[in-house]
C-alpha cells in the first residue's frame, strides 16, 4: 500500500489562551472506531483511489492562457496615464464572495509560529501571511490597466496600516497623498508619501522582470512612476480611489465611469485595492487575468530554491517531475539523476491538506467546538475585541444557534473532524504528515484527537535547517510561499473551506497545470455534519461509504460557472482549451 504525506496549513494568533476544556472530544465513539480500524491496518473494503483523479475527463482540459493573440497592425495606442495600486494583504480582506462584514477579519493580523508555541506577538511581528491573498489583487489590477489603456506601476502591499504604528518601519511616514500611516516601502516619494522599506514587497516574492515581460504584449508595466509625477499630492487633485468608492465585483463600465476620467491627471492611485473587479468581465480581460495568475507570477529565485529543497526532503524527487513542479520551482528543478537529499526521510507521494481552524475563523463562525464554558468565554472576549460591529449587528437580529450553524455546514472543520475524514477515506495510521503554517486555535490540545490517529507530523521547521530558514525569518509572506509550493506540488490536495483564498488558488493552480493528475478533495461541510450527527449509531463501514461518496461528488468535472472565480476554476475557454 502506497504511503501518502498530508500537509496541514495553519494560521497563528498568540493572543488567545486556551483552557483545558478546549481538548474535549466531539465524536468520541467515531474516533475510537477510526483508531481501531487504523490500528488493524484496515484501509476500507473497496479500492482506495482517493489519490487519483476519478474521471478521465480531467485530462481533457489543457492550459492555453499563454497563447499569444494575433498582432494588430499599426502604431500602439498612447497610454492614458499611470495606475498605482496598493492593497491590504491581510488574512481575509481580499476574500471572494463574502459579506462586507467579513472585511472585519482584516483587523486580525496573524504571525507565523509553529503550532503549540506560546509566543505572544508584538506589533512589529505582524505581516500578512499568505502571498496567495495578493494574487487576485495583482491580476485584477492588470486587467483594469488593460481595460483603461493605462500603464501599471508594479503593485505595492500594505502592512502596518491596521496598527498605524510607524515604529514598525525604519522611520516615520507622512500621511499625504492618501497613503495610510505605516504602509509601504522602497524609500521613495509617490503622491507626497515618503515610503520606508516594508517587510515584503512584490519583488521580494515574485520575479519582476518575468512579470513585465510576460505581459508586455498586453499592457505596459513600469517599476516606478516617472520623476515628474512622484511629488504630486494625489489626494489633493482627486486622483485617489478607495475600495469604498468601487462596488464589490465592479463591472468594466464602473471603471470606465469612475477611474478613466481621473487619468487626465496623469496618474490614479487605487488605495487598499482588493475584491473590486467582477468574475465575469469581457473575455479578453478574463484571459488576461488567467495569463497573469498562471504564467506571469513566478516566485523569486530565493523562494524557488528553498521550495525545491523542501519538496526534495518531503519525497524522493525522481518520483514526480510534472509541470506543476516545473512552474513553481523553475530553474531549481532537480535533475533526473539527482539523488535523494540526505536529510529526507519522507515517502515519495504525499497529500496536502489546508485546515482552516485559526482563532478568527473559529470566533467569527459563532459555532461551538466542544470546549464548554471556557471556550465560549474565550471566543466571546475575542469577538468583543476584534469583531465589535458584528456583535452590534447580532443584537438587532436573532442569530442561528450553534447547532443550527453546524447542521447548515457553516462551522469550520476541527482537526478531529479532518482526521475522521482522512480515516474514512482509508489513509493509513503511518501516513506521513506535513504541517504547513502555524498554530491553530487550541494548539496541541486541539490537535490531540488528530495526532491520536496520525502521529507522524513534521513542519518545514523540521525539514529545513535553521540556517536555511534564516533568510525568511519574520517574513511571513515568503514563508507562506514555501507552504504554497509544498501544497501545490502534492499528489493530492484536500481542503476544508471552499471560501479559503489559499485553498482556492492552490486547487485552481493544480487544475490548470495538473494535466488530470492532481486531484483535489473537497468535503461538503453540510453533508459531513449530517454524517457526524450520527456519531452514536453509525457503523464504521457506513461512515466510510458516505464519506467516500461525498468526496467523489465533490470531484466531478465541470466548466466554470457564471460568477465563479477563474482563480479557483480555470476550466473556461478564456483560460483552458479542451482537447479532443
Amino acid at each position: 500500500m502506497m504511503q501518502l504525506l498530508i500537509c496541514f496549513s495553519y494560521w497563528d494568533d498568540g493572543s488567545v489562551s486556551v483552557g483545558k476544556e478546549s481538548s474535549s472530544l466531539m465524536y468520541g465513539r467515531l474516533l475510537n472506531l477510526a483508531s481501531s480500524s487504523l490500528a488493524q491496518g484496515e484501509v476500507g473494503h473497496g479500492p482506495n483511489n482517493t489519490w487519483k483523479e476519478p474521471s478521465s475527463q480531467s485530462s481533457v482540459w489543457k492550459p492555453c492562457a499563454d497563447r499569444k493573440r494575433p498582432t494588430v497592425q499599426g502604431s500602439p495606442k498612447e497610454s492614458n496615464g499611470f495606475i498605482l495600486v496598493s492593497a491590504n494583504g491581510g488574512l481575509n480582506q481580499q476574500r471572494v464572495a463574502v459579506s462586507s462584514e467579513l472585511n472585519l477579519f482584516s483587523r486580525t493580523i496573524q504571525v507565523h509560529r509553529p503550532f503549540g508555541t506560546t509566543h505572544q506577538p508584538q506589533k512589529c511581528d505582524y505581516e500578512p501571511y499568505y502571498t496567495a491573498l495578493k494574487v487576485k489583487m495583482v491580476c485584477n489590477a492588470v486587467a483594469v490597466a488593460s481595460l483603461l489603456n493605462a500603464t501599471l506601476v508594479i503593485p505595492r502591499f500594505l502592512y502596518s496600516s491596521v496598527w498605524k504604528d510607524p515604529s514598525c518601519l525604519a522611520g516615520g511616514v507622512a500621511a499625504k497623498g492618501g497613503w495610510a500611516v505605516g504602509t509601504l516601502g522602497r524609500s521613495e516619494t509617490v503622491g507626497g508619501q515618503i515610503r520606508q522599506k516594508a517587510r515584503s514587497q512584490f519583488g521580494d516574492i515574485y520575479q519582476e522582470e518575468h512579470f513585465i515581460n510576460t505581459l508586455k504584449d498586453d499592457i505596459a508595466i513600469t517599476k516606478e512612476l516617472p520623476p515628474h509625477l512622484r511629488s504630486i499630492d494625489l489626494e489633493a487633485i482627486g486622483s485617489v480611489v478607495t475600495d469604498a468608492q468601487l462596488v464589490k465585483e465592479a463591472r468594466p463600465s464602473d471603471y470606465v465611469t469612475l477611474v478613466l476620467p481621473l487619468l487626465r491627471n496623469g496618474v490614479v492611485h487605487l488605495l487598499g485595492y482588493g475584491n473590486r473587479f467582477g468574475f465575469d468581465p469581457l473575455p479578453p480581460l478574463q484571459k488576461l487575468r488567467c495569463r497573469c495568475n498562471f504564467h506571469a507570477l513566478k516566485y523569486a529565485p530565493k523562494i524557488q530554491e528553498a521550495g525545491s529543497l523542501l519538496v526534495r526532503r518531503i519525497r524522493e524527487y525522481h518520483s514526480s517531475r510534472n509541470r506543476i513542479d516545473k512552474e513553481l520551482l523553475g530553474n531549481f528543478m532537480p535533475s533526473n539523476d539527482s539523488k535523494r537529499d540526505i536529510v529526507s526521510k519522507g515517502p515519495s507521494k504525499y497529500l496536502a491538506l489546508h485546515l482552516r481552524f485559526e482563532v478568527d475563523m473559529v470566533a467569527y463562525s459563532l459555532c461551538e467546538f466542544g470546549g464548554g464554558e471556557t471556550e465560549r468565554k474565550e471566543l466571546q472576549a475575542y469577538r468583543e475585541t476584534h469583531f465589535p460591529l458584528v456583535l452590534q449587528r447580532l443584537k438587532k437580529l436573532k442569530p442561528a444557534s450553534p447547532e443550527e450553524l453546524r447542521i447548515s455546514g457553516r462551522c469550520p472543520l476541527t482537526p478531529e473532524e479532518a482526521g475522521l475524514v482522512l480515516a474514512g477515506l482509508g489513509f493509513e495510521r503511518g501516513t506521513y504528515i506535513y504541517l504547513a503554517g502555524s498554530q491553530i486555535y487550541g494548539g496541541n490540545s486541539r490537535m490531540k484527537p488528530f495526532t491520536s490517529l496520525y502521529p507522524n507530523l513534521v513542519t518545514k521547521e523540521d525539514l529545513l535547517a535553521p540556517t536555511e530558514l534564516e533568510p525568511f525569518r519574520n517574513l511571513s509572506s515568503q514563508l507562506a510561499a514555501l507552504d504554497f509550493i509544498a501544497c501545490a506540488t502534492a499528489d493530492v490536495f484536500a481542503l476544508t473551506d471552499s471560501g479559503s483564498q489559499l485553498s482556492s488558488l492552490v486547487s485552481g493552480f493544480r487544475t490548470y497545470f495538473g494535466d488530470g493528475h492532481a486531484p483535489t478533495l473537497r468535503p461538503n461541510r453540510k453533508r459531513l455534519a449530517a454524517i457526524l450527527s450520527e456519531n452514536e449509531t453509525i457503523s464504521w463501514t457506513s461512515f466510510q461509504d458516505r464519506v467516500k461518496k461525498m468526496i467523489e461528488e465533490g470531484q466531478r468535472i465541470h466548466m466554470r460557472r457564471y460568477g465563479q472565480s477563474i482563480y479557483r476554476q480555470p476550466r473556461t475557454p478564456e483560460c483552458m482549451c479542451k482537447s479532443h
